[in-house]
């Protein structure tokens, strides 16, 4: 196996709570809490959970755009938190996002030309071959040459993703980290983003990390998945393995909630509702953090916080009670009330 490209270490970013007059920190959420994980060259690693779970801030604190509290990044094996200011910004240049909202995320008061090359004038290209690399790259994202010169708001919210890609792609990156690139776009047009992506990661040799709440998103795009909750790691396996054998109780309630296209299979299964709210992350549950709402939890689970290990080839899980291949949620809790 080559080295990783990129190789996160027990990351923790946490976000100081600060109240009365004198703005004293009276607490901390623990956006990310000690998430390892690592990413070969051109290959794609989902990340999967809840809205709250910390992925996206894991992905910003991976490039530095928040800081990290604690924890390793390493980058082609070099130390990404300790580089200097002027190393970072050349790293930013092979380490690129794309955000969630593709309005948000472009300059309304610039031409789409402008928007594209902007990074590479930034890093010293002249404007005439900024500008021709923006057209070639409009071009490779399906767009026409001429929409170069239209503002954002004169394209569909699919097209403004595009752009976004685009410019993401402009200073050639190795690494790209998606965040929830069509968590805002119409389902056939997710598709065609989805595809998109799997064209562009083949023409440019690209590596992903993707970003999404939804595992039908990341299923068919994705080599492996990694299932955050609650600022942790609660499972990592390769797609496949994930959705025939998902071995922790909440993968398979994010499973479940996922629908099936055959309308008798979709009627006729049995969905896991998950009990209560996700704990906050400023005042998280001891032990195992999923314990609060997991049908499984036992004493044991509130007193030891479970380690990530191996079920399986390439498959990780943090859990005291994994569940088997082909055993499902719903078997353990039929076998456990009897």
């Amino acid at each position: 196996m080559n080295a990783p490209l990129l190789e996160v270490d027990d990351l923790k970013t946490h976000f100081p709570i600060r109240a009365g007059l004198l703005r004293s920190v009276v607490g901390h959420v623990h956006a990310v809490d000690g998430v390892s994980l690592s990413v070969q060259p051109k290959e794609t690693v989902g990340i999967v959970g809840e809205s709250g779970c910390g992925k996206t801030t894991l992905g910003r604190s991976i490039l530095r755009l928040i800081e990290p509290t604690s924890g390793a990044v390493r980058y082609r094996g070099e130390d990404v938190i300790g580089a200097s200011r002027q190393r970072m910004q050349e790293l930013r240049a092979e380490m690129q996002i794309v955000f969630q909202d593709p309005y948000a995320s472009l300059n309304p008061r610039m031409p789409v030309d402008d928007i594209i090359a902007e990074p590479l004038r930034v890093h010293g290209t002249d404007k005439t071959a900024a500008r021709a690399k923006a057209r070639e790259l409009l071009d490779a994202v399906g767009l026409l040459p001429e929409h170069g010169n239209r503002y954002p708001h004169e394209f569909s919210g699919g097209q403004r993703q595009r752009i976004g890609i685009a410019r993401a792609l402009s200073l050639n990156p190795n690494l790209m980290i998606l965040d929830e690139p069509v968590s805002a776009l119409d389902v056939s047009v997710q598709a065609q983003v989805i595809n998109l992506l799997d064209d562009l990661q083949d023409e440019f040799d690209l590596t992903y990390l993707f970003i999404a709440h939804d595992l039908s998103v990341v299923r068919h795009i994705s080599d492996r998945i990694v299932v955050m909750y609650l600022g942790r790691v609660a499972e990592v396996a390769d797609s496949s393995d994930l959705y025939t054998s998902p071995a922790h109780p909440y993968s398979h309630a994010l499973l479940s909630a996922v629908p099936v296209p055959d309308p008798d299979l979709e009627r006729d299964r049995e969905r896991i509702v998950l009990q209560g709210d996700i704990p906050s992350p400023s005042d998280p549950p001891s032990g195992c953090r999923f314990r609060t709402r997991c049908p499984l939890a036992v004493e044991r689970c509130a007193d030891e916080v479970p380690e990530l290990r191996q079920v399986g080839p390439g498959h990780m899980v943090a859990c005291h009670f994994p569940l088997e291949p082909g055993e499902t949620l719903i078997d353990r809790v039929g076998a456990l009330a009897v």
